[in-house]
Formats: C-alpha cells, sequence, structure tokens
C-alpha cells in the first residue's frame, strides 16, 4: 500500500482507495458488540482490525480492560492546538485517562476521534487535579525542562502516575508546579530552548511504554 494521508477522521492512499472494509456480507455475525449501521455501510474508521464494526462502546470497554495506568494531563489555559496531538497519542499507547486542566473547552481536531475511546476527565485548576491525585495515590509528573528537572531517562518513570504537560511556549504553570512530585526534562542537542508540546508528550509516553508495556501484549 503506498502513503497515507489523513481526510477527516478516515485514512486514504494517496491513489483515493478508501481504507478499510465495505459492508459486512449477510447473515451477519450475531454479536452485540457490533454496530448495524457499520454492518450495512462498511467500516471507514482509523481503527485497527479486530475492532471493525464494533460500536464505539465496545471498543472502549475492551480497552478498558488493558489500560495501561499512567493518566496524561494537559494545561488548558490558552486553547493549545497540541492538546489534540496529545490526546491522540495518549489514545495509541493507551493511558488510563486523561485530564484537562484549565478550560473545560478544548480543539478536538487532532485528536481524530480518538478521545471517543478514552476517559476524559476536567480539573478546573491544577489544585483540582493535586487533590484527585492524591486521593488515587498518583504522583503528579511535571514533563519540562525546568531548572532542577531530572532527565526523563535517567531512572524509570513510575508505573502509575500522571504524566502532567503544560502549553506550547509557556510549559508548565507557575500554578501547577509546585504540585508536581518530580518534574522530568527531555534531553535536547539543538539551538532551541523547547520542542514542540506534542512530541514531548509523544516522547515521554513512549518512555513509559518502554519501561512498562508488554509489546507482545496487543
Amino acid at each position: 500500500m503506498g502513503p497515507t494521508a489523513q481526510i477527516g477522521c478516515y485514512r486514504r492512499d494517496v491513489t483515493n482507495h478508501e481504507v478499510g472494509v465495505g459492508p459486512h456480507p449477510e447473515p451477519w455475525p450475531d454479536d452485540d458488540r457490533l454496530d448495524p449501521e457499520l454492518l450495512a455501510e462498511g467500516d471507514r474508521r482509523n481503527v485497527v482490525d479486530r475492532y471493525r464494526y464494533w460500536t464505539v462502546e465496545a471498543i472502549k470497554a475492551d480497552l478498558d480492560a488493558v489500560r495501561h495506568p499512567f493518566h496524561v494531563a494537559i494545561e488548558n489555559w490558552q486553547h493549545d492546538l497540541n492538546i489534540g496531538t496529545v490526546v491522540r497519542t495518549a489514545n495509541a499507547f493507551l493511558a488510563a485517562e486523561i485530564h484537562i486542566v484549565g478550560r473545560r473547552r478544548w480543539n478536538r481536531r487532532g485528536a481524530m476521534v480518538t478521545d471517543r475511546y478514552q476517559h476524559v476527565r476536567h480539573h478546573p485548576d491544577g489544585d483540582d487535579l493535586a487533590v484527585w491525585a492524591a486521593q488515587a495515590e498518583l504522583p503528579l509528573i511535571g514533563i519540562d525542562n525546568l531548572p532542577g528537572s531530572i532527565p526523563i531517562d535517567s531512572e524509570p518513570l513510575p508505573e502509575a502516575c500522571v504524566l502532567v504537560f503544560g502549553q506550547e511556549g509557556p510549559g508548565l504553570s507557575e500554578a501547577i508546579r509546585p504540585r508536581l512530585d518530580q518534574c522530568r526534562s527531555i534531553p535536547q542537542f539543538g539551538s532551541t530552548r523547547s520542542i514542540n508540546a506534542g512530541v514531548a508528550a509523544g516522547i515521554a509516553m513512549h518512555v513509559w511504554i518502554r519501561t512498562h508495556a508488554d509489546s507482545d501484549r496487543r
């Protein structure tokens, strides 16, 4: 198959052939997880093959049984367009839950509808996130190149934790920094002070995956 391009929530290759499956041949399987509309019209969603024709609710329930114990928190003070990318990556690495800190509304375009398969919780501010994390007995691990931060690969990330990401540009807010149990930095070797927030989130989550995830499970 040739190179692919994203169009809406579907994937198509450059020759315009739809990716996915068409209508399911009749008789249809007797399975409560399957969506009659998708069976009739075909399933062109960007999902792995095992979830073809499944309802969103069935996919989410199946993922719930195997989610990883790390959470992802994102500060949303400036309506950062990177939030959607972070959410999409959190889905790819099967985070337990996504926490939006600050504004409740966020730009979902970059998430490519993956938020439908995740649990998303809102916190009005960092204090509320910290209270929730304390009750859940989860440390808050900030990801930022702040003074005194620990290189992310210098020691393993906690298995059960909340990875906290700030906004593109300012990074983690002054309000949330005192609430962190520790802060990790991503080593950089070029001239730029920081890297894109969505990229940083992907790196941090993959560091967690390399340490704690069973790559043969999926």
